[in-house]
């Protein structure tokens, strides 16, 4: 689309109560930021290293490892950067010579392509699919780590985790899943992940759930010859995060936000409420896109769809001048992941997203198109 978009004002009585179906960031909850500004002059601007920050940052981690229910052993890691910075991470700390990576999409391309310029590292084996689909993992002869991903984020393709080598860590790229989705870490060896999807926080901060193999790796690598930067050491890390603290200064906004949201996750019912509200949301907007001879869900095979990002492909009008319209009447974020290129609409459908609103928002996708 280009120029302005048409002028179309959808009616208050169809709009969602909240507009916000970003895929990351995401909707923070209103009351989390309540909270956060009720705490004053306590927390924010107060040192990470006091017992004031390093609770909450204990919280997060207990709360975690409730709700994602971890196996003996596991540990809750967190550091500053991202999901981006992780996998920078790994390419020193995780991965001992050789990767196997699981392409199909923006973001799971992306730690192949950190993997395959690393100068200390084997060429990575790479298996790709198109967009839309996900392949699977094989067991590989010479491979210390298998990189998946549970939810590609620019496509909205989820799947299934499976550990496809007795030998090898899992690490699973959970960025938008976790959560979010289902999951049995004890098939993954590093489940990490970031703040701003499903944990309905700010970015800045990652979080990683170890397995004892993978913690043993850390300590080997991280005691070995191999130049790590401190950034990004993860012995570095484990040591910090041990003491409910990070190597450097966080962001306290984002670790408070987070574990606010795993907080009311939590009390309404774990795991399987958050999932619950995800794949009811999904139900919603995968079935009216069905019933739309305008609209296709992208990913084909309903298995592979994911149910907290989904990707609409739309036929006879113009999916971006629908989202400038969304976003001229306060719904927003609804814009398609822009190196894929496709005429679609991308949802965000995080637990924090009421299933009602997704509701709300194709009933104002219908009254755009209808007015087009």
């Amino acid at each position: 689309m280009s120029g302005t978009p048409p002028t179309i004002s959808i009616p208050d009585h169809l709009k969602p109560a909240d507009g916000r179906f970003g895929s990351g960031p995401s909707k923070v909850r209103p009351e989390a930021v309540t909270a956060l500004a009720a705490t004053g002059t306590e927390y924010l601007g107060t040192s990470h290293r006091q017992a004031t920050v390093q609770f909450v940052v204990g919280s997060l981690r207990n709360l975690l490892a409730e709700v994602l229910a971890l196996p003996d052993g596991y540990e809750v890691l967190l550091g500053n950067g991202g999901t981006t910075a992780f996998w920078d991470a790994a390419v020193f700390g995780l991965i001992d010579l050789r990767s196997q990576h699981l392409s199909f999409g923006e973001f799971s391309s992306k730690f192949a392509a950190a993997v395959t310029a690393a100068p200390h590292l084997a060429e990575p084996s790479v298996i790709t699919s198109e967009p839309g689909t996900h392949p699977e993992p094989v067991a590989e002869e010479g491979v210390d780590a298998y990189a998946l991903t549970h939810n590609e984020t620019s496509t909205g393709v989820a799947m299934a985790l499976s550990r496809p080598a007795e030998n090898g860590l899992v690490l699973v790229d959970a960025t938008s899943a976790a959560c979010a989705l289902r999951v049995d870490l004890s098939v993954t060896d590093v489940y990490y992940f970031a703040a701003q999807k499903a944990l309905a926080a700010d970015g800045g901060l990652w979080i990683a759930v170890c397995s004892p193999a993978a913690i043993e790796r850390i300590e080997w690598l991280g005691a070995s010859e191999r130049w790590i930067p401190p950034s990004l050491d993860l012995k570095i890390a484990l040591d910090n995060s041990r003491k409910d603290q990070t190597y450097n200064t966080p962001a306290l906004a984002t670790i408070f936000l987070a574990n606010a949201q795993v907080q009311w996750i939590s009390e309404n019912g774990g795991l399987e409420f958050a999932a619950g509200r995800s794949e009811t949301s999904a139900a919603i907007l995968y079935d009216w896109a069905e019933a739309r001879d305008f609209a296709t869900p992208f990913v084909a095979d309903p298995a592979m769809r994911s149910p907290v990002v989904g990707t609409i492909d739309f036929e006879g009008v113009d999916a971006d001048t629908i989202a400038a319209v969304l976003r001229a009447n306060g719904i927003v974020d609804t814009d398609s992941y822009r190196k894929l290129g496709r005429n679609q609409l991308r949802i965000a459908m995080f637990p924090a997203i009421d299933p009602s609103d997704i509701e709300a928002l194709t009933r104002c996708i219908d009254f755009v198109v209808d007015a087009l």
